[in-house]
């Protein structure tokens, strides 16, 4: 009898998928990713920034769009952030805020600067200011 295997990934947005999985049942040859591979891909994941559907939204009716330089150095300042021990952060990015989930490495909802103003942020524990 076949054996299925399923490995469950976090939901992505299909703008930000970089491609798909495939798995190997057991005795199965040729076909699928190697070990090597899936814990590489894992890894990768785990390293990036990723974007709530909730944030997505956001930057989409602001009309807000990341560089490949932005991306890195919100990554950079996730690293930051997390290297001090956060767990929900306020990065500011030029006339950007964005709330971070530190743990999960997602950006959970963004801010622009017309939109900031005024504007009062809970549940955070530390914030990052960016220069870029």
């Amino acid at each position: 009898m076949e054996q299925k295997i399923y490995i469950h990934f976090p939901q992505i947005d299909p703008k930000l998928q970089t491609g798909s999985l495939k798995t190997k049942t057991p005795g199965q040859h040729g076909a699928g990713v190697s070990f090597e591979n899936i814990f590489r891909e894992k890894l990768e994941e785990e390293t990036t920034v990723k974007f709530s559907a909730h944030a997505l939204k956001r930057l989409e009716s602001r009309q807000i769009s990341f560089s490949q330089k932005d991306l890195a150095l919100l990554k950079d300042a996730v690293n930051r952030a997390e290297a001090k021990g956060a767990r929900e952060s306020l990065i500011l990015m030029d006339q950007l805020a964005l709330v971070v989930s530190i743990k999960n490495r997602t950006v959970i909802t963004a801010v622009d600067g017309n939109s900031m103003k005024d504007n009062v942020f809970t549940n955070i524990d530390s914030a990052v200011i960016v220069k870029s």
